[in-house]
């Protein structure tokens, strides 16, 4: 039956070219590494490996060999690895992305993960932004809407939507929407980088909808985009998760009730699987819990993209 340790000694003789080097990289001696080649050779019934006092050469079967078994033992040490993970407390500084209307949600979640790992530290940057997580060397990042194709590894935690709004101002000057049509002929905060050629598609009783839209401000930080509303310079599309504090005390209205965006994907972004930290696997077994517990039976959690 083959041994496993013969395979791991066979591939360190390949990897160092020579004997010599295995043997100090295994911490064994040499004469326990020929032994053991020697018996991987007898057990598979072919020359792995053409030896003299002078040279060590890989045979064609050996370079296969080579091949084949490392990715197996790759593998294995990968398994092993997760497993230790899987033991470890979570531990050390996690730095973390997420859009700034997604903050009062991880601000709770943050304060939730601190407690219960009490040898982590966070490292939270608000932006509306598309960083680069990894020259930014950022650990984990919270994303909405459609990703584009990355290297990055994406974990859907749930859906996003915005609900139209306006200031009780601006609709007492002029006039309340009464289908998405009507938007052409208002005022719109746009959330974006500029107001020229913006349009908007809802979703409502008939299906999708597409609106074009126009106004005087644009901004691509959505809390500027609010403050926008609130001063009565139009109707936008809101997060309604952020929306809520201002439609409760009277500041905006919402408008066209049935009609929202259609729903979006909320993503814990992370720019590799292999080796994730425990703390970063623990934020993000966090934030999907308390995500599932504020979804209400599948309610979309909305935060700004």
């Amino acid at each position: 039956m083959l041994d496993l340790n013969d395979i791991v000694v066979f591939a360190r003789v390949v990897e160092a070219g020579s004997f010599t080097a295995a043997a100090r990289l295994l911490g064994m001696p040499k004469t326990t590494v020929s032994r053991r080649i020697a018996a991987l050779e007898r057990e598979v019934g072919i020359r792995l490996l053409q030896r003299t006092t002078r040279s060590l050469s890989v045979t064609d079967a050996g370079r296969l060999y080579y091949e084949r078994s490392s990715q197996a033992l790759r593998t294995i040490e990968d398994a092993n690895l997760r497993l230790a993970e899987a033991r470890a407390e979570p531990s050390g500084t996690i730095r973390i992305s997420a859009p700034v209307g997604f903050g009062g949600f991880l601000s709770g979640t943050v304060s939730g993960f601190l407690a219960m790992y009490p040898k982590t530290a966070v490292e939270l940057r608000l932006t509306d932004d598309r960083l680069n997580l990894v020259e930014d060397g950022i650990d984990l990042a919270f994303r909405t809407g459609v990703l584009p194709d990355s290297m990055l590894i994406a974990r859907k935690l749930g859906s996003t939507h915005r609900i139209l709004c306006a200031s009780p101002d601006y609709l007492a000057r002029r006039g309340v929407p009464e289908a998405p049509a009507d938007l052409a002929f208002h005022h719109c905060v746009i959330a974006g980088p500029s107001a020229a050629n913006a349009h908007w598609v809802l979703e409502g009783p008939h299906g999708e909808e597409s609106v074009m839209v126009s106004g005087r401000f644009a901004a691509n930080e959505m809390q500027a985009v609010i403050a926008a509303v609130i001063a009565g310079y139009g109707i936008a599309q809101l997060p309604d998760r952020m929306a809520e504090a201002s439609i409760a005390d009277g500041r905006v209205r919402r408008i066209l009730d049935d009609y929202t965006t259609p729903a979006g994907g909320l993503y814990a972004v992370y720019p590799s699987s292999r080796h994730l930290s425990p703390a970063v696997k623990a934020f993000i077994e966090l934030a999907a819990e308390r995500l599932s517990a504020a979804g209400d039976n599948d309610k979309a959690v909305t935060v700004s993209s």
